[in-house]
């Protein structure tokens, strides 16, 4: 009987300990190229400035990107209106050309940590804004990016 217990609980703990998001959207790249006039504009709000959070970024591309990272500007506006400015390099694939995300024949997938254990001290409305800054023009081969906030269940 506890054995039936166990299994029929097994579930409802697996489904209760999945990542809980404050903010998950994707934006797709039209046409697989990615202009460095066409920015990704992710708007949210932060409600608690108590919490610590995890900024993600779940990078999509073709196994046919040319290159081994993707250079980025990433801009942040705060509900105070200050905004600041960042150059980031998203890693794709190591050295010897292999792809650190999962791949399949048409895509790849790749989850990076921006930030980990970030806070908020403003509460209101944010937005990140992300800009392709290579030197081809069009990026080929990106075909989106999604932006999460992680609530890691910690407070600060």
């Amino acid at each position: 009987m506890l054995k039936k217990i166990s299994i029929l609980l097994l579930p409802i703990f697996l489904f209760s300990c999945g990542k809980s998001y404050l903010y998950n959207e994707e934006i797709s790249i039209l046409n697989n190229a990615w202009t460095d006039t066409d920015s990704l504009n992710f708007q949210f709000n932060i409600p608690d400035t108590t919490k610590i959070y995890n900024i993600l970024l779940d990078v999509k591309h073709s196994p046919e990107y040319a290159f081994q990272n993707m250079y980025v500007e990433i801009h942040t506006a705060f509900p105070s209106s200050e905004r600041i400015k960042e150059m980031v390099s998203l890693e794709l694939a190591n050295r010897a050309g292999a792809w650190y995300g999962d791949c399949s024949s048409s895509a790849c997938e790749l989850e990076i940590a921006i930030q980990e254990g970030a806070f908020f001290n403003q509460a209101g409305d944010y937005e990140i804004t992300i800009k392709q800054f290579m030197r081809k023009n069009p990026l080929k081969g990106v075909k989106g990016m999604r932006l999460k906030i992680e609530d890691t269940g910690q407070v600060r």
